[in-house]
C-alpha cells in the first residue's frame, strides 16, 4: 500500500513541478543550451538536482522544491539584469572571448588560460571548412564556447559585391493558413481581412480555408495553398 501512494504521490509531483518548470525556463529566458553562459548552465543544474530529489524521494516536503525553484529562478534573473547595468560585474560572470590564432599565429598563452588544445580549435576550424592556419586572420573563442574565424582578405569567398552585382532582398512568406485556421492575428499586423484570404483561395478554386494544410502570403503579394488532400507522386526514395 505505501509503495502505491508513494507512486501517486511521485506521479503528482511530476505533473505539477512540469508546468512550474515551464513557466521557470519562459521567465528565465529564450537561450540554447549550447549558449548558456557559466551562471546559466550552474542555475539549470541546480534546478535539475532539485527537481530530481524532489521526484526520486517522496519524503521530501514537495512545497520546499517549488519554493526552492522559484527563489532559484528569481536569483538568475537577478544576476542577469545586474549583468547587464553592470559591465565590471558581468566580466566576472562570465568568460570574456579569447584570441587563439591571430595572422596565423597560435596564441599559446591564451589556449593555456581557457583549457584548450590545439586539437580542439583544428576541430572547431575544420567545421567551420578552415583547413589551413595560415588562411586565418583570427579566431576567437567566445563565451560560450564556440569559435568565431575571420579569414584573410586573400582568401575569403567572393560575394556579389566584390563583383558589383546587385540582387534584391530574398524573398520570404509568412503563414496565413495552419491546418485549416486563418491566422487572424498574423493578418490584423499585416492589414488584411480574412475576406481578402477567402478571396484568394476563390482564386486558386479553393472553396474552404478547411482544405488548406498550409497557405502562405510571399513577399511579393503572391498567396500559396497546399491542400490536405493533396498528393505527391514518385518522391525520390530516400532510406537509411
Amino acid at each position: 500500500m505505501d509503495i502505491v501512494m508513494d507512486s501517486v504521490k511521485v506521479i503528482g509531483r511530476i505533473v505539477t513541478i512540469l508546468p512550474l518548470m515551464l513557466a521557470i525556463g519562459l521567465f528565465m529566458g529564450k537561450r540554447s543550451i549550447g549558449e548558456l553562459p557559466v551562471i546559466d548552465f550552474l542555475t539549470v543544474l541546480v534546478l535539475g538536482s532539485v527537481v530530481g530529489a524532489d521526484i526520486a524521494d517522496p519524503n521530501i516536503h514537495h512545497i520546499h522544491t517549488v519554493v526552492a525553484i522559484i527563489v532559484i529562478a528569481i536569483l538568475q534573473k537577478a544576476i542577469v539584469l545586474l549583468k547587464l547595468k553592470q559591465q565590471t560585474i558581468g566580466k566576472w560572470l562570465t568568460f570574456e572571448p579569447t584570441i587563439v590564432i591571430y595572422k596565423g599565429e597560435w596564441k599559446r598563452s591564451n589556449l593555456k588560460r581557457i583549457q584548450y588544445s590545439v586539437d580542439n580549435v583544428l576541430q572547431m576550424l575544420r567545421e567551420q571548412g578552415v583547413f589551413h592556419t595560415t588562411d586565418v586572420e583570427m579566431a576567437v573563442v567566445e563565451p560560450n564556447g564556440r569559435l568565431s574565424v575571420k579569414r584573410r582578405p586573400d582568401v575569403e569567398p567572393v560575394v556579389r559585391a566584390d563583383l558589383h552585382i546587385h540582387k534584391p532582398g530574398n524573398n520570404y512568406e509568412i503563414p496565413i493558413i495552419l491546418d485549416g485556421i486563418i491566422q487572424k492575428d498574423v493578418l490584423r499586423r499585416m492589414g488584411k481581412e480574412e475576406s481578402w484570404v477567402r478571396e484568394q483561395m476563390n482564386h486558386q478554386d479553393i472553396p474552404d480555408e478547411s482544405r488548406v494544410f498550409y497557405g502562405a502570403l510571399t513577399s511579393t503579394g503572391v498567396c500559396t495553398f497546399s491542400l490536405k488532400e493533396a498528393t505527391i507522386d514518385n518522391l525520390p526514395p530516400i532510406e537509411h
